[in-house]
Parts: structure tokens; C-alpha cells; sequence
């Protein structure tokens, strides 16, 4: 693994979140530095940070230090200038993970999408360094005019696009084949890490590759499923994360636009984490699913890991999340079992009440309610 200084917010859950991030990124955090505010307009942080930082970088000698916030292309030269070093900021490193971990062809494009639009996003900038001369070694974009930068990435972007609609086209196909045979859908949703390939596993029999790494998860796999008698079919999905881009998430989109199209989206959730990781977590994914387009009634909300967590405890979270009882939700854990029957039982009547009427669009202040914001 390489070594690494961490900067970020002095917050627990910030501090375990950015943690996680750079081991899923195969970095060893050797120094971890706290800081309440990390948008200042030079460095991110303060002056007299950054010459401790440079003090820290002696002694221990890290490959790079990673920032846990997004930081312009200047920042990111003047913080690489002053401290002679590589300088990672945290949409860098979660296309780090993400092109690490991606095994499908699809995917694959996503990322190169995703990395392009980040590219896109601080291309004027980029530009405006270099023709300044004030480019070390670390921006990478050679003496591009800003026109032929523009170019070069819409070119590679139209390209993808185009290949991932092929894709989309050929997801389509396959819905409709599923759809003539009579399968209905379910989804898997939820922040990463939250145990839903553990709960695929456990309905499908399968031995997806699981485990406490962030995005374990990033191509859809569906498998057959018997709930009540009848055969249906269950997709795994990538896990949400808070700040993620809609970049990101648009580059994803090909993935995840099959959560608009399921009968039922199961929102696993993570019911031991602690309160203020548990409200982040939870808001962060129902809004990455409202701006996806899913519509709420579709959800059971799956409240896993129970077996680490005392009964009472999960009633208080539940009215902490504000899931009230106009919301389906269920306790269960993934790893020993508890009430996946009940859980299957309660897909089983969803599928049972789900009609074909067209349902109208509410409001955004009336799903706002309903996402519980």
C-alpha cells in the first residue's frame, strides 16, 4: 500500500468515511490531519497547516497526501507546488476506487465518463495554469489551447455516450424480455458498505464478492429469486456515498436507471451505525434516489445488521429517521438470517398490491415529505 497524509474534516464520521475511502484506494494513512474548515481559498486550508504539513512530510516521508474535499485546480497547484508532492483530492480518489474495481465493460466506460467529466469540470482552469506557465508536473494536460482541451474531452465523452446508450439500449431489450415472461423486479439500494451484496447473498444463495471495503459493488448483477411461490428477479446495485457528484452519479446512470424500472427497491440501511453516521447515510441515499426519479411507494426501507443492536435501540433510530409507520420497514440481519422470511413476505404482498395504474407526479415539496428531508 502506499503511504499517505489525510486531511480532513475534524468530525468522527468524516474522519471513519475518508478512512475507509483511502483503504478501498489501497492507501496507508501514516498521519491524519483534523481541520474544521477546508474550503480557504489558497490551499483549502490555512498557511500555517500547510508548514506542518511540510514538517510532517519530512519526517515521514508519505507518496501523497489526500484531501478529503474537492479542490479547484489551483488549489491543487499551490498545494502541490509548496509541498513538492501529489496531491489527491476526494473525487480523484473515489475514481481511484471505482477504476479499481470495476471488472465489466460497461462499467469500465462509465468510469472513463466519469473521469471526463471531472476533467470537463476544471478544464478552464486547467487550461489557464498552463498557459501561465505555473503547471509542475502535477495537472498533466501538456500546452493544450483551451478550444483543442474542450475538444479533445467532448470528442472521448460523445464517444462513450454513445457506446453506453448501446448498452442502455441492450438493458432495454433485456427488460422487455423479462417483462413478456412475466418476472417481476427487485432492486437493491443503499449506502455503500450497508450489507447489500450480504443480503443478495443470502436471498439468491449466491457468493458475490462482499466485504466492509467501500464499493465492493459497482456492476448490476440480477439473479433469480422465489418469493411466494413465484420466480422473480433481484439486481444488486452500486452503493451510494454523500458528496458524490452528480457527475458521478450520471455516469452511473446506465446502471442505476434500473431502480426506476423495478417493482420493488429494497433500501438497505445500516441500523448499527451510530446516530450522526446513520441520518447523513440514510438522507444521502434518499436523495441520490429522488434525483434518480424513484418514486417512494416502491421502497421497503431494510434495516440491516439488527443482530448488533438491542430491539429498543431500532425502534428509537426508526423514529429518529422519522420512518414512520406510512413507511415499510423491517429490522433484519443479513449474516444470521433474522426475519429474512418476514422480509420475503412482506416483497411477496408488494408485488401482490403493485397495479399498473399511472400513479401522478407529486410535488417536490410533497416527496420532499415523503423522503422524510
Amino acid at each position: 500500500m502506499k503511504s499517505a497524509i489525510l486531511i480532513t474534516y475534524d468530525e468522527d464520521d468524516a474522519v471513519n468515511e475518508a478512512l475507509a475511502l483511502c483503504d478501498a484506494a489501497g492507501y496507508k494513512i501514516s498521519n491524519v490531519i483534523k481541520q474544521e474548515y477546508l474550503q480557504r481559498a489558497k490551499f483549502g486550508i490555512s498557511e500555517k497547516k500547510v508548514e506542518d504539513i511540510e514538517n510532517l512530510i519530512t519526517k515521514f516521508r508519505p507518496e501523497v497526501i489526500i484531501f478529503d474535499e474537492l479542490l479547484r485546480p489551483s488549489q491543487n497547484y499551490n498545494l502541490a507546488s509548496k509541498l513538492k508532492i501529489l496531491i489527491l483530492d476526494r473525487e480523484t480518489l473515489i475514481l481511484e476506487i471505482f477504476e479499481s474495481r470495476t471488472n465489466s465493460s460497461e462499467s469500465k466506460l462509465q468510469i472513463k465518463l466519469a473521469h471526463l467529466r471531472y476533467e470537463m469540470s476544471r478544464a478552464k482552469e486547467k487550461v489557464r495554469l498552463a498557459k501561465k506557465g505555473e503547471q509542475p508536473g502535477f495537472l498533466g494536460i501538456g500546452k493544450f489551447e483551451v478550444d483543442v482541451y474542450y475538444d479533445d474531452i467532448k470528442h472521448r465523452m460523445i464517444s462513450i455516450k454513445s457506446k453506453l446508450k448501446k448498452a442502455g439500449k441492450q438493458r432495454e431489450l433485456h427488460r422487455q424480455g423479462r417483462k413478456r415472461m412475466g418476472f417481476k423486479t427487485i432492486s437493491l439500494a443503499g449506502y455503500t458498505s450497508a450489507g447489500k451484496t450480504t443480503l443478495f447473498n443470502r436471498l439468491t444463495g449466491e457468493e458475490r464478492p462482499k466485504g466492509k471495503e467501500l464499493f465492493t459493488t459497482l456492476t448490476t448483477t440480477t439473479r433469480k429469486l422465489t418469493i411466494g411461490k413465484k420466480d422473480v428477479l433481484i439486481s444488486d446495485t452500486v452503493g451510494f456515498i454523500s458528496k458524490l457528484p452528480a457527475y458521478m452519479i450520471e455516469a452511473f446512470k446506465s446502471t442505476l436507471e434500473e431502480l426506476l424500472y423495478t417493482e420493488v427497491v429494497l433500501v438497505v440501511i445500516d441500523i448499527s451505525d451510530f446516530r450522526s453516521d446513520l441520518r447523513k447515510k440514510f438522507q444521502s441515499c434518499t436523495k441520490t434516489l429522488y434525483e434518480l426519479g424513484v418514486e417512494p411507494d416502491k421502497m421497503i426501507f431494510v434495516l440491516n445488521k439488527s443482530d448488533l443492536i438491542k430491539s429498543d435501540n431500532i425502534i428509537d433510530k426508526v423514529k429518529f429517521l422519522k420512518i414512520d409507520e406510512t413507511k415499510k420497514w423491517i429490522s433484519i440481519s443479513s449474516k444470521t438470517g433474522e426475519n429474512i422470511l418476514q422480509l420475503k413476505g412482506l416483497i411477496s404482498n408488494m408485488l401482490e398490491l403493485k397495479k399498473s395504474t399511472i400513479i401522478e407526479e407529486s410535488s417536490k415539496e410533497e416527496l420532499d415529505k415523503n423522503y422524510g428531508f
